[in-house]
């Protein structure tokens, strides 16, 4: 009996060993297996790490970059900013310099203009003065005035001289006075017709086309005499005046109104057929006239044409 107690406490004390080493042989396979594991998330840990910091030099790395970029982009903006100042200031300059050569350049032609016209009146007085010789060498008599102012008088038989002794008749004097312009009596003229001085700007008128019959002015005074005539009430004398210019004178600025007042010279001798053939001739060829305008309204004061049978 002992010896089966003690095989059995034998036996259990074996059993509780076992126990105990299967205990501490599977603590130890935990704590194996619990290290491993922690071991390798310490070194995924320390990798991770690692490359946090890499990306962090980096990250800085990107910002010193950026920074050095932005601090260009600002240098650039600088010097943009200067250039553009300098731009515009040098096409305010180039602006100012255009707008003064714009400003000579329309003085000098307005200076062109005075001169083109101061030119003209000298030509239109030097040829005056050349008539105006002309017809002093033209006028009878001349050798006995030039003998006169030698202190001389001519022989028998000269010019201007009878031979009975007798004085020469005396020189008539000239319509106008030498060195007179177109322009100058043209203005006498019109200032006549101002004034309603119906026959002196008659004369006048007919001197300048008389003395200046290439003159810019002679198509107007043509027409102006028909004028000073039709507010004589000499309505036929306006017709013929006006017949004249247009004949004369055909690309004269003058004649659109020359046309439509021949047309109110002829409703007020009562011809009307001839006064509509005027004011429709002045509608169809100048129609952006004035005298078209008026031309018109003399066609509806004239009314219908009368139907022919």
């Amino acid at each position: 009996m002992l010896i089966t107690h003690s095989a059995q406490r034998t036996a259990n004390a074996q059993r509780k060993l076992y126990s105990a080493c299967f205990a501490i042989s599977a603590v130890g396979v935990f704590l194996v297996v619990s290290v491993i594991p922690a071991a390798a998330i310490d070194k995924e840990q320390r990798q991770l790490m690692a490359d946090v910091r890499m990306l962090q030099e980096q990250n800085q790395q990107l910002q010193n970059v950026l920074g050095s970029i932005v601090e260009a982009i600002k240098a650039v903006n600088t010097r943009i900013d200067d250039q553009a100042k300098v731009t515009g200031k040098a096409t305010a300059d180039q602006k100012l310099a255009i707008d003064n050569l714009t400003n000579t350049v329309r003085e000098i032609r307005e200076k062109l203009d005075d001169n083109n016209v101061r030119l003209g009146s000298l030509n239109q007085e030097v040829e005056a003065l050349r008539q105006g010789l002309q017809q002093l060498n033209a006028r009878p008599g001349a050798p006995d005035a030039a003998a006169a102012e030698a202190g001389t008088s001519p022989g028998p038989g000269a010019p201007g001289r009878s031979d009975t002794g007798t004085a020469p008749a005396s020189v008539p004097t000239p319509a106008i006075v030498l060195g007179t312009s177109p322009q100058k009596l043209y203005d006498e003229a019109l200032a006549d017709y101002a004034i309603a001085q119906w026959d002196l700007a008659i004369a006048g008128f007919e001197a300048v086309i008389k003395y200046f019959p290439r003159s810019e002015r002679a198509a107007d005074a043509q027409a102006y005499i028909g004028h000073s005539y039709l507010q004589a009430g000499k309505n036929d004398k306006a017709v013929e005046a006006y017949e004249t210019a247009i004949r004369n004178y055909p690309s004269a600025p003058a004649l659109p109104e020359a046309y439509y007042k021949k047309g109110v010279a002829l409703r007020a001798l009562k011809r009307p057929d001839e006064a509509r053939e005027a004011f429709e001739f002045v509608v169809k060829t100048y129609p952006d006239s004035f005298a078209a305008s008026l031309a018109k309204q003399g066609l509806a004061q004239l009314g219908p044409p009368a139907r022919k049978n």
